[in-house]
């Protein structure tokens, strides 16, 4: 019975979380969506659009950071569906506007809103899952992103040849708050709550003054600020400066989330199965090879994709680039996320997931107005050739110090 009891409710909780998250990442991506239909009718420069989703950027850092720690002290549920609730209604006040500083101000607050999203998921799936599971059902939720971002400019191109961009975040923005309310009820934060059993703590200062914190932040810092760069600014590369249609740098797009959406998967599968064959040690961790291959892949793809486009070059081959990077970007983005709940003292899971995706945003805020400022004084072929270089060194970085203690706060004494 209690086995009957742990299925139904760990599939009725993935199902929302999944639908869940898929929202609250095409309401962060809504903007970049219909970007170009907004140019046309909104005067907006490199500067203004790097103000805009830089300042998204800026608050998402924060909120996801205090979310995280927050995850550990209040209710992940309530969390989760006020946060959606938040991002569903600033993208249909977003449609109202039509000035840069309204902008700015309300995809701040989307920002804010968006840092209630995975903190509680991560949280909910360390309670719900065992550690032999963890990284794999982790890898299937994070897919809700590539999901979204892969179908999101498909089904937004189609949208827009019948209604205009204000209309597509409006309906958005009501489907995405309706939804919230199931999450509400239907989402539950541990086995406890509905009456099934649940499954070495640290001081946060033992747990802080753990070195493997601050390197897995510095790695996520550089992956996700590279990510992040390669799928805000991709598309406008592939039409200012390699001569590219919008059909196709859209295409890229959705060929870089379906790269993602199978690499998000492969990372979790394949280091579920080398930790189940080698175990969680107190120094390396299983995961770390299948992170430093794929951190290598991020670097080569992009190097591809800048120096290899041109207006003459096979589609199939940006289609490939854009998988490829994919492929290699979202599967160290899941294993940054899963070695830094299972790494984490169990009372501080939320906390380790909150600093190392504090980081990641700060990377993402660079790949925002810095990034954009790069390509406004120099070229957007300048601006990505500093991406590369950032990468190659994190890549080598890591694989350095790949051995090192990963097991974070005090390690309890064990019998041989």
């Amino acid at each position: 019975m209690a086995a009957a009891g742990y299925g139904y409710y760990r599939v009725v909780i993935f199902i929302c979380m999944f639908i869940g998250y898929s929202l609250y990442f095409f309401n962060r991506k809504t903007f970049s969506f219909v970007m170009p239909s907004v140019m046309e009718e909104v005067e907006l420069d490199k500067d203004d659009l790097g103000l805009i989703t830089s300042s998204q950027t800026m608050a998402y850092a924060i909120s996801k950071f205090i979310s995280g720690v927050l995850s550990d002290q209040i209710s992940a549920r309530w969390l989760f569906s006020i946060g959606l609730f938040v991002v569903g209604g600033i993208n249909v006040v977003f449609s109202w506007c039509s000035t840069v500083s309204m902008f700015s101000l309300l995809w701040f607050i989307n920002g804010l809103g968006q840092g209630c999203g995975w903190p509680p998921c991560g949280k909910v799936l360390r309670k719900w899952y065992e550690p032999s599971q963890f990284g794999t059902w982790w890898s299937v939720l994070s897919c809700s992103m590539n999901l979204a971002g892969s179908l999101g400019p498909i089904l937004v191109t189609v949208l827009l040849q019948y209604y205009d961009w204000r209309t597509i975040l409006t309906m958005s923005g009501v489907f995405c708050a309706a939804f919230s309310f199931v999450c509400l009820v239907f989402v539950k934060n541990e086995p406890t709550d509905v009456g099934l059993p649940s499954n070495g703590e640290s001081t946060l200062s033992e747990f802080l003054l753990s070195p493997f914190l601050w390197v897995l932040s510095l790695g996520y810092l550089v992956v996700f600020g590279v990510k992040t760069a390669a799928t805000d600014w991709g598309q406008l590369f592939l039409m200012q400066e390699k001569g590219q249609t919008v059909l196709m740098g859209s295409t890229y797009m959705s060929a870089l989330e379906v790269g993602g959406f199978v690499g998000s998967l492969a990372a979790g599968f394949i280091s579920d199965r080398a930790v189940a064959r080698q175990g969680l040690g107190t120094h390396g961790n299983p995961r770390h090879g299948l992170l430093i291959a794929m951190m290598a892949g991020m670097y080569v793809s992009m190097y591809l994709f800048r120096v290899t486009i041109t207006p003459e070059v096979p589609q199939i081959w940006i289609l490939l680039l854009g998988a490829a990077f994919g492929f290699s970007s979202y599967g160290p983005i899941a294993l940054f996320g899963v070695i830094a709940s299972e790494s984490a003292p169990s009372n501080f899971c939320g906390t380790s997931h909150a600093v190392v995706a504090l980081m990641a945003n700060v990377g993402a805020f660079m790949a925002g107005l810095p990034f954009s400022t790069i390509a406004k004084q120099h070229s957007w072929d300048m601006a990505f050739w500093v991406a590369e270089v950032v990468m190659a060194v994190a890549t080598v970085g890591f694989f350095l110090v790949r051995n090192m203690r990963t097991k974070m706060g005090r390690i309890a004494e064990k019998t041989d």
